[in-house]
């Protein structure tokens, strides 16, 4: 990738998105920058302070206050960077809404989707045009979201969908749970199924829309998934974290297809979790999902 370059990893105070920041931050080199980006101005700034200080930093790193639900400032920051520094070179999707066993999943989930979906959908429609030839556009997402962990009668409106008819089927699916109809059309309770699925949808639409191009000039987008990672917002869910990564662990992966000096094709717009593409038809509806979650 070229000299002087940007990064910049959304939800990135603490967890993954902090592993993701120190890494980057120790990989780049000292002319590069590293955006640390979150919506609290003080949590952001103490915690780009102290990965600046951290003994294998290399790479500048700034803190930028961004609220990945306000689709005019993801579109802002995107504009900023086009001016001031011609683009950015890596992106990295990680922000996520934080949601409790014990939590309503249909009063939480106006924040759930704006956070994980609505926000994915801004960040790939703003930083898409702006990412430098040999740069790298990843989303955080999950396992849970290949096509087959929802009911079928669902798959139409996601497989081989383009970006607006993904953000169309969110809204569907956000409508239906406010008219308490999601379960009569096959939507699941645990709202973490269909949000991943339309996450790694509207990888797959912009991907489809730029790949050749991006494939001649080494340019990366896909979805990943970092594996079980033991963390603040993972913790709640599972009773044994005995196999569970540390978050730092957890990035190494990403971080390799960052700095990977080719783009395998197979990987491009799919699924990525330890380097391997995930068959986006695979997986089946969790059946357990109503007892281990509050309707």
């Amino acid at each position: 990738m070229n000299t002087s370059r940007i990064a910049l990893v959304t939800g990135a105070n603490q967890g993954l998105g902090r592993a993701l920041v120190e890494g980057l931050a120790a990989r780049m080199g000292p002319e590069d920058l590293v955006l640390l980006t979150g919506r609290d101005h003080q949590r952001v700034t103490k915690a780009a302070h102290e990965v600046a200080l951290l003994p294998g930093t290399r790479a500048r790193v700034e803190g930028r206050v961004l609220d990945v639900t306000d689709g005019d400032a993801v579109a802002r920051l995107a504009e900023d960077l086009r001016v001031h520094h011609g683009g950015v070179d890596v992106v990295i999707s990680n922000a996520v809404a934080r949601l409790l066993p014990e939590e309503s999943q249909a009063e939480r989930a106006d924040e759930f989707i704006d956070v994980s979906n609505t926000a994915t959908h801004s960040i790939l429609r703003a930083f898409g045009p702006v990412l430098r030839p040999g740069g790298r556009l990843l989303v955080v997402a999950s396992g849970l979201g290949t096509l087959g962990h929802l009911d079928p009668r669902l798959h139409h409106l996601f497989d081989g969908a383009t970006l607006d008819q993904v953000e169309y089927a969110v809204e569907s699916w956000r409508g239906a749970i406010h008219h308490r109809t999601a379960r009569e059309a096959g939507w699941p309770v645990w709202l973490n199924v269909p949000s991943k699925v339309a996450q790694v949808a509207a990888v797959r639409a912009l991907a489809a829309e730029r790949r050749e191009h991006d494939l001649a000039t080494g340019t990366l987008i896909a979805s990943v998934c970092p594996g079980m990672v033991d963390t603040a917002t993972s913790r709640p869910w599972f009773s044994d974290f005995s196999q569970a990564q540390s978050p730092a662990q957890a990035a190494e992966a990403v971080l390799d297809l960052v700095f990977s000096d080719h783009v395998d094709p197979a990987l491009y717009g799919e699924l990525v979790r330890f380097g391997k593409a995930l068959d986006w038809y695979e997986g089946t509806p969790p059946v357990e999902q109503d007892r281990l979650v509050t309707p």
